[in-house]
């Protein structure tokens, strides 16, 4: 299977820009897996989809406010950094633009002096490695200093940095958001245990290899980033609980279902546990865990739409995205929802 077999055309018009409020206002594709029909809706219908005795697991990582700006000690230069992963302590593993103003050795200064940094060392990669130095909780002065790190289609500025997290999210440490969730609102999830659905919480946090381009032609050449998730004793208690009083399990966005698939791959079961995993689900994958997937849309030849076409087939997703583009559905991160059950 081919790369340009997940091409689809999509207008520039089509990529949302904002968020709908309220949240779980946006549209909703849904579709049958086994025939490819189609219904279109709201996302808050989602409630006449889901049956008592179902559960949902959603990813509650939160999005760390990564993008900062220092001023290059000595020259006065501005660079950005972007934040992918902590290392320990106060140490980062970050993107730098431009790279070459940011080589080891060099000192940053962020907020007129909240905050400084000292370059150590590039990774293979082209990423640095920084040491940063703060007053007090250095996640306190990054919510100071710090921009959402919205993707680069989104060229309008984020009036509120909430409206980038989901109304569950808990756990700091994604560098961009688990956008499935962002329809929920507290009220619809509250309908939604009303009716007998559960939810369980899941953490995997989303790194920005998750936007990363497929650069090869054959799909199974493709290297997937590695990303780190915890699963609790709580949630694999019930997700067995429900598989066996033949519930479904329906996974809300990409992230949490490579982590339930991860975990059922590794341990032959669902079980607490955490890790890091580099999946890469794509068609022909057997699916051990996952009986329904919530998901927005996503961006042509990426990893996400080949996932999403491994578990309800490919012709089924390429028809839904062409009938998307078709009805104008708004597209990608701030973009409508798609219901696959």
């Amino acid at each position: 299977m081919k790369t340009s077999d997940f091409y689809y055309d999509l207008p520039e018009e089509l990529i949302a820009q904002t968020p709908v409020e309220p949240r779980d206002s946006s549209r909703m594709l849904v579709m049958n897996r086994e025939t490819g029909a189609l219904e279109h809706r709201h996302f808050y219908d989602i409630i006449d989809y889901l049956n008592e005795g179902d559960c949902l697991i959603v990813n509650d990582s939160r999005v760390l406010p990564a993008r900062i700006f220092g001023i290059k000690e000595g020259t006065g230069a501005c660079v950005e950094f972007l934040l992918l992963r902590h290392l320990g302590n106060k140490r980062w593993e970050a993107l730098s633009k431009p790279g070459k103003k940011a080589k080891p050795g060099t000192s940053f200064v962020f907020g007129d002096g909240l905050m400084s940094c000292k370059v150590t060392e590039v990774t293979e990669d082209g990423n640095r490695i920084i040491d940063f130095e703060c007053e007090g909780s250095f996640y306190e002065v990054l919510d100071k200093l710090g921009q959402m790190p919205l993707p680069p289609y989104i060229h309008e500025k984020l009036r509120d940095k909430e409206r980038y997290q989901t109304v569950y999210s808990r756990e700091l440490g994604s560098a961009a958001a688990p956008t499935a969730g962002l329809h929920f609102t507290e009220e619809l999830l509250q309908r939604i245990r009303d009716k007998g659905v559960r939810i369980g919480n899941v953490t995997l946090h989303v790194g920005l290899g998750t936007f990363r381009p497929v650069k090869v032609d054959d799909v199974t050449k493709h290297h997937m980033h590695s990303e780190h998730y915890q699963i609790s004793q709580e949630t694999a208690d019930l997700i067995n609980e429900t598989k066996k009083n033949g519930g479904r399990v329906i996974s809300v966005g990409t992230t949490s279902c490579r982590t339930l698939e991860t975990v059922a791959a590794k341990e032959g079961k669902i079980c607490a546990c955490e890790g890091f995993t580099d999946i890469f689900i794509y068609p022909g994958f057997e699916f051990k865990v996952l009986d329904g997937l919530i998901t927005n849309f996503h961006l042509p030849e990426s990893t996400l739409i080949m996932l999403v076409s491994a578990f309800a087939g490919f012709d089924n997703v390429m028809n839904a995205y062409k009938t998307a583009v078709d009805m104008k559905y708004r597209f990608f991160s701030f973009g409508d929802a798609m219901c696959i059950l």
